[in-house]
């Protein structure tokens, strides 16, 4: 009866020196890849359900202050946290308008500054800075998922060729090249190949989920921003009216 049961630990122990370095090279970039994977999946799937539920809370709620409140609390959420920044900004601009002089020698009775477009553009640049820090903040160590994908299988190949040629170099030591003598100096060659595909497939899937997961929030982010800018500048129209 022909043995075919593959015992890895023996193949690692019985290769070559390089091929070893290679195989335990592909063992550190499988432990970090899956680290990176557990650790952006929870990130990521908390800010993704967090942003759902903030979204939804602050369009049933009808007060800027109360949706605030809210997002102090949910602290795993980008969209929040954009939103306390645009809400932070606006509160400085409405305290400096408020106490802004007016013609006459008092203080104006407005919640905004003098000129609409000044506002506008300090919240957008806010919002604008917020946003891309969260996005820096999503794709952190996703860049690690896409170098993992693309190098470990060349890594393995290395160690392929490498172990191919250590074989052959036996084969002429022992002047014999039957399948007995060469079979098992190429099967531990070629799991150096077999190592660098199962440490770079899951790493190229996870690349391209939290890609997509990414982008999702991404627009969820924007579309955010320009609908507080639309609420923004609602309001500020109404007072202007008012005023008027």
């Amino acid at each position: 009866m022909i043995q075919t049961d593959i015992n890895i630990i023996e193949m690692f122990l019985n290769a070559g020196l390089v091929v070893r370095l290679v195989l335990a090279l592909l063992v550190l970039f499988s432990i970090a890849s899956w680290s990176v994977i557990l650790i952006k999946f929870r990130y990521v799937s908390r800010a993704f359900r967090d942003s759902a539920d903030f979204i939804d809370y602050f369009w049933k709620s009808r007060d800027l202050s109360n949706a605030f409140v809210k997002a102090k609390q949910m602290k795993n959420s980008p969209v929040a946290r954009i939103f306390r920044v645009g809400y932070l900004e606006l509160k400085k601009i409405s305290q400096a308008g408020s106490t802004s002089p007016t013609p006459g020698g008092g203080e104006a009775d407005t919640a905004f500054p003098g000129t609409r477009t000044t506002g506008i553009d300090n919240i957008k640049r806010a919002l604008r800075r917020a946003t891309n820090t969260e996005m820096t903040r999503l794709t952190q160590m996703v860049p690690f998922l896409a170098t993992t994908g693309n190098t470990t299988p060349f890594i393995g190949l290395f160690g392929t060729v490498w172990g191919i040629m250590h074989s052959f170099r036996s084969i002429g030591l022992q002047a014999s090249a039957n399948l007995a003598v060469v079979a098992p100096g190429i099967s531990e060659a070629l799991i150096a190949t077999a190592a660098g595909l199962a440490v770079a497939i899951p790493a190229v899937i996870a690349f391209n989920y939290f890609t997509q997961k990414i982008r999702t929030i991404e627009t969820e982010l924007h579309s955010f921003a320009a609908d507080f800018l639309n609420i923004v500048e609602r309001d500020i129209l109404r007072i202007e009216r008012r005023r008027r």
